[in-house]
Protein backbone atom coordinates (compact mmCIF):
# COMPACT_ATOMS: atom_id res chain seq x y z
CA UNK A 1 0.00 0.00 0.00
CA UNK A 2 1.20 3.14 -0.70
CA UNK A 3 2.18 5.96 1.85
CA UNK A 4 -0.04 9.68 1.14
CA UNK A 5 3.85 10.90 0.20
CA UNK A 6 4.50 8.62 -2.64
CA UNK A 7 1.09 9.13 -4.53
CA UNK A 8 1.47 11.58 -7.11
CA UNK A 9 -0.86 14.46 -7.38
CA UNK A 10 -2.56 16.33 -10.22
CA UNK A 11 -1.85 19.99 -9.90
CA UNK A 12 -4.54 21.95 -8.08
CA UNK A 13 -5.70 24.83 -10.18
CA UNK A 14 -6.56 22.70 -13.17
CA UNK A 15 -7.95 19.59 -11.88
CA UNK A 16 -10.77 21.71 -9.36
CA UNK A 17 -11.60 23.72 -12.76
CA UNK A 18 -11.89 20.29 -15.10
CA UNK A 19 -14.16 18.85 -11.89
CA UNK A 20 -16.37 21.75 -11.47
CA UNK A 21 -16.81 22.29 -15.14
CA UNK A 22 -17.40 18.30 -15.86
CA UNK A 23 -20.58 19.01 -12.96
CA UNK A 24 -21.44 21.99 -14.18
CA UNK A 25 -21.85 19.68 -17.39
CA UNK A 26 -23.50 16.91 -16.12
CA UNK A 27 -26.06 18.75 -13.96
CA UNK A 28 -27.49 20.64 -17.12
CA UNK A 29 -27.59 17.66 -18.85
CA UNK A 30 -29.77 16.02 -16.42
CA UNK A 31 -31.86 19.70 -16.17
CA UNK A 32 -32.11 18.75 -19.63
CA UNK A 33 -33.06 15.48 -19.99
CA UNK A 34 -35.93 16.17 -17.00
CA UNK A 35 -37.47 19.02 -19.05
CA UNK A 36 -37.71 16.98 -22.11
CA UNK A 37 -39.13 14.08 -20.52
CA UNK A 38 -41.61 16.51 -18.59
CA UNK A 39 -42.32 18.29 -22.00
CA UNK A 40 -42.63 14.66 -23.83
CA UNK A 41 -44.99 13.92 -20.48
CA UNK A 42 -47.18 16.14 -20.43
CA UNK A 43 -47.60 16.81 -24.87
CA UNK A 44 -49.50 13.06 -24.93
CA UNK A 45 -53.04 14.05 -26.15
CA UNK A 46 -53.90 13.16 -29.47
CA UNK A 47 -54.85 16.13 -32.13
CA UNK A 48 -55.72 15.68 -35.85
CA UNK A 49 -53.04 16.42 -37.92
CA UNK A 50 -53.13 17.12 -41.73
CA UNK A 51 -50.69 15.51 -43.08
CA UNK A 52 -49.39 15.88 -46.93
CA UNK A 53 -50.98 12.39 -48.07
CA UNK A 54 -53.99 12.72 -45.83
CA UNK A 55 -55.10 13.43 -42.60
CA UNK A 56 -54.88 11.51 -38.88
CA UNK A 57 -54.60 11.77 -35.66
CA UNK A 58 -51.29 11.54 -33.88
CA UNK A 59 -50.18 12.29 -30.09
CA UNK A 60 -48.41 15.74 -29.83
CA UNK A 61 -45.11 15.09 -29.10
CA UNK A 62 -44.71 12.87 -32.36
CA UNK A 63 -46.22 15.91 -34.24
CA UNK A 64 -43.69 18.68 -32.13
CA UNK A 65 -40.61 15.87 -32.82
CA UNK A 66 -41.21 15.67 -36.55
CA UNK A 67 -41.90 19.02 -36.93
CA UNK A 68 -38.76 19.61 -34.98
CA UNK A 69 -36.72 17.03 -37.62
CA UNK A 70 -38.04 18.39 -40.64
CA UNK A 71 -36.47 21.83 -39.73
CA UNK A 72 -33.42 20.67 -38.98
CA UNK A 73 -33.39 18.83 -41.94
CA UNK A 74 -34.46 21.83 -44.20
CA UNK A 75 -31.90 23.94 -42.61
CA UNK A 76 -29.32 21.36 -43.06
CA UNK A 77 -29.58 21.02 -47.14
CA UNK A 78 -30.39 24.63 -47.39
CA UNK A 79 -27.10 25.71 -45.48
CA UNK A 80 -25.25 23.57 -48.08
CA UNK A 81 -26.41 24.61 -50.98
CA UNK A 82 -25.74 28.23 -49.68
CA UNK A 83 -22.29 26.90 -49.30
CA UNK A 84 -22.20 25.35 -52.33
CA UNK A 85 -23.07 28.55 -54.44
CA UNK A 86 -20.12 30.57 -53.11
Amino acid sequence: MASPAQTPKAPQGSGERRNRRELARTGALILLAVLVTLFAVLNVEEVKVNWIFGSGKAPLIIVIVVSLLVGVILTHFAERRGAKRR
